[in-house]
């Protein structure tokens, strides 16, 4: 065996490494793309993209899976604030959410459809493959749950 065969060798094993190791970063973190989905009808309803600035992770909507008849682009029309009227691709719908052990917390997350803001929480489940998004009330007894799928 060359030098130039061992040193590909050792560059192909070092990329492999480092390819395996952000595939389990991105395992352990919600920052990605994910697919939502309806927990009322089990369909896809939009992807959303969750990105981390100091710990702290926002989500925006990035694409939509349309309905036949939906408006083409529509705004948030019951949102109130600087948020009222804004596309709903491009929209910053989920904020604040902070890691506390295996879950995230403390964060908001707003029903473009109905305007409302709920308190949200989030844990990735599946070996992070899927993030469990609670949206609640007072209490996260009282609210809804949803399971999102990520993006390969």
């Amino acid at each position: 065996m060359n030098v130039k065969t061992m040193i590909r060798g050792a560059v192909s094993a070092l990329i492999l490494a480092g390819v395996s190791t952000l595939a389990m970063a991105a395992s352990d973190s919600p920052v990605g793309k994910w697919k939502t989905i309806d927990d009322k009808t089990g369909q896809p309803k939009g992807v959303v993209e969750i990105t981390e600035s100091n710990g702290v992770l926002t989500g925006k909507i990035v694409g939509r899976f349309p309905k036949p008849g939906d408006p083409a682009n529509p705004v948030c029309d019951k949102c109130e604030g600087a948020k009222k009227g804004q596309p709903i691709v491009g929209l910053v719908f989920l904020e604040g959410l902070k890691k506390n052990g295996d879950e995230y917390e403390g964060g908001q997350i707003l029903d473009p459809e109905t305007g409302t803001v709920y308190s949200s929480k989030a844990k990735l489940i599946e070996g992070g493959k899927k993030l469990e998004v609670r949206g609640f009330v007072g209490v996260s007894l009282i609210g809804r749950s949803q399971t999102w799928v990520r993006e390969e």
